[in-house]
């Protein structure tokens, strides 16, 4: 159990999101300010939700995720659930790159600026990774993911 996930919810409370993740991951999701190591239940998940400012404000971090859960499956399962769209980071180290989830289950790669404060990053000007796009066209980083611009998957398909 190695594993960490950091997702981004768009206009979701946290009070909503922990049943969400327990029914999409299929596991015990205990929050990190009441997990005891001790007392973990078997295959439990310990995550910290939290509100940040800008898009995408509600932030999860899943820690000790079994490696054989899948972390596609589990962001589409949850942004069907809470019937909201859903970030991840993509595989490139563009820090403004993201895969955005769709409650249908969709995948595409987008891009938001991204501005540093106090509090976090803090995420706007949503726009999708598409070679109409001068930033996404030539030697972009983009075009080194798995995810090229103007890319769109189902989500159980990308897992």
């Amino acid at each position: 159990m190695t594993e960490l996930w950091n997702w981004r919810i768009d206009r979701a409370r946290p009070v909503e999101v922990y049943p969400a993740l327990a029914e999409a991951l299929g596991r015990v999701v205990m929050p990190l300010a009441v997990a005891d190591p001790a007392r973990l239940p078997t295959y439990a998940v310990v995550c910290d939700v939290w509100q940040a400012p800008g898009e995408f404000a509600t932030i999860v971090d899943c820690y000790g995720v079994p490696e054989r859960l899948s972390e596609h499956a589990g962001i589409a399962a949850l942004a069907r659930l809470l019937e909201r769209n859903c970030l991840l980071r993509d595989d490139t180290l563009d820090a403004g790159r993201h895969l955005l989830v769709t409650p249908d289950g969709t995948v595409r790669p987008v891009h938001f600026d991204i501005l540093d404060t106090d509090d976090g990053e803090v995420l706007s000007r949503q726009r999708l990774c598409t070679l109409a796009d001068p930033g996404c066209r030539g030697w972009s980083q983009c075009h080194r993911s798995r995810w090229a611009p103007d890319t769109v998957v189902p989500a159980l398909a990308a897992a």
